[in-house]
């Protein structure tokens, strides 16, 4: 990867040999199958634990496995792209991901299904990094914009119906089909992969030339990404760092992930290559996509939950509440693409991670009695900001980027995309957690005998208890019962509201980055120099 490369005809006069469009969208087609394939099973959770008598806590090992394995391929993808072919490496993904979705969808136990789900997740993690390496290049600079916008839209939109899509799919039919329906999918993409898509010459040449294997530097990196996204996914529920079983893995991911980095740094052939990161415009391109992942995740999550829990919607409710701000990116995201070549980018990610920002501030204003349109709409303010951050910074990262780094580039930006949608979330449950048990805490200093507000609304409940037939013991019983429901439900508001301002404010604390990068030339598109 690192190795010394002869490429057989310049980047400038190589041309896919097929329509550049219709090899983005072939290749899109596997990124919405993976993309859905993360969400689609969060709320089939209950029905595969009860299918295979199985705990829930157990059950939640079938997104963790899947979420492991794709953390440990994807900083490793660029080196095995590099080193069998990107087309193969992509069609070999297809081909495990297909396979690995039908053996999910007949596992007779949870530990087949955990363990065909890793399977599926060393698969989906390898096709982003490599679909987007083909996006950047087959199209030339000023039109990877576009290129890029349409590869978002599935980005966005497979979250965002994944849960509504399993929901249905796990009433009406069984659960079992939202792996099953990956399999037509995968085979499609198979044959159109096969016939359309082809390596250029610098990818061959890459080849033809691999280096060594650095099977330390692929140790180190596997178990520093696998330990921490488990830290990342148990670390709530095992109350971090309290418990030995997280302490434990913490300490693993953060001793191999600082021995990687020196032993990447000075090795010849590294897996990773760390010096990419002294491209200003890659590392704080890098930092972006780790922001964007956590609000746009994070987000993603923290909205069905809440109208879930506290406002009693139905999964598919739920679903309706997410699908207007998708369809709003997939709108705006052929506009964003135009505009790349025609407004600096950097002005672009600053109004977006503004937007995203306020609309998420705006959102803090959610109540239990609000209409399910005004929630749609705050939802619409919040990601018309996003559509505006995807592509550009997806661009801006190959500023300056030679073009046979395009393998390393991509594997690293998904991984930085990745690794801060699990913290986004990780960090959603230990806000809620712990602002939750504050507010508890703070209302339970007014439910007292000395306090004439909560003595009053005792008062009352208890006679209105004793009016419907209970006795008096009873009915006061159910008075203290129902108070304290009330006070979950409170703490519980307040603890989404104070989420929802942790994150806004971090989405605007993002803006000034946009401009420490490097500006690229106007109207020669996001890679000027770069080749």
């Amino acid at each position: 990867m690192s190795a010394t490369l002869t490429t057989p005809l310049p980047a400038a006069v190589w041309k896919p040999k097929h329509n550049p469009w219709v090899i983005a969208l072939v290749v899109t087609m596997a990124t919405f199958m993976e993309v859905l394939d993360t969400s689609i099973a969060n709320v089939a959770l209950p029905h595969i634990a009860g299918n295979l008598s199985a705990g829930t806590d157990e059950s939640t090992w079938v997104l963790s496995s899947y979420l492991v394995a794709n953390a440990v391929i994807l900083p490793i993808s660029a080196w095995l792209a590099t080193r069998f072919g990107r087309k193969r490496f992509y069609m070999t993904c297809v081909v495990l991901f297909g396979i690995s979705s039908l053996l999910c969808g007949m596992a007779p136990s949870l530990s087949w299904l955990v363990f065909f789900r890793v399977v599926q997740g060393l698969g989906g993690g390898g096709l982003a990094p490599s679909e987007q390496a083909i996006l950047a290049d087959t199209f030339p600079a000023h039109k990877r914009g576009m290129a890029f916008a349409i590869y978002g839209m599935a980005v966005v939109l497979a979250p965002a119906i994944g849960p509504t899509l399993g929901g249905y799919i796990t009433d009406n039919f069984d659960w079992r089909w939202i792996f099953y329906i990956n399999v037509p999918v995968a085979i499609a993409s198979l044959m159109l992969t096969s016939r359309l898509v082809e390596d250029p010459p610098h990818v061959e040449a890459a080849r033809r030339n691999p280096g060594k294997v650095d099977f330390v530097g692929l140790i180190l990196i596997a178990v520093a990404v696998g330990a921490g996204q488990v830290v990342l996914d148990k670390g709530q529920r095992e109350d971090w760092f309290s418990s030995n079983f997280i302490l434990g893995f913490q300490i693993a991911s953060t001793a191999c992930l600082i021995s990687a980095i020196f032993w990447e740094y000075y090795h010849p052939h590294p897996i990773i290559d760390i010096r990419l990161f002294k491209n200003r415009n890659f590392t704080l391109s890098c930092v972006m996509m780790f922001m964007l992942g956590a609000a746009m995740f994070g987000a993603t999550v923290l909205l069905p939950q809440l109208v879930q829990t506290l406002m009693g919607y139905t999964a598919e409710q739920a679903g309706f509440v997410l699908s207007p701000g998708a369809i709003v990116i997939i709108i705006l995201l052929p506009f964003v693409g135009k505009m790349i070549g025609k407004v600096d980018p950097r002005w672009l990610i600053a109004f977006g991670f503004a937007a995203a920002g306020v609309g998420l501030l705006n959102m803090t204003s959610v109540n239990p009695d609000m209409d399910i349109k005004i929630i749609i709409l705050l939802r619409v303010y919040q990601m018309a900001g996003v559509a505006f951050l995807f592509v550009p910074i997806q661009t801006m990262t190959y500023v300056g980027v030679p073009m046979e780094k395009n393998n390393n580039v991509s594997g690293m930006i998904n991984l930085a995309r990745n690794m801060g949608g699990s913290i986004g979330i990780a960090g959603l449950e230990t806000i809620l957690a712990r602002r939750t048990q504050f507010h508890q805490s703070a209302l339970s200093a007014h439910t007292s005998g000395f306090d004439k507000t909560f003595q009053s609304t005792l008062s009352s409940m208890t006679e209105a208890f004793t009016q419907a037939g209970y006795d008096a013991v009873t009915a006061s019983q159910m008075a203290y019962a129902q108070i304290y429901q009330m006070m979950q439900a409170q703490a519980g508001w307040l603890a989404y509201v104070d989420t929802i301002w942790v994150y806004g404010l971090l989405c605007l604390a993002v803006v000034p980055l946009a401009f420490f990068m490097r500006r690229p030339k106007r109207g020669a598109g996001p890679a000027v120099g770069a080749h």
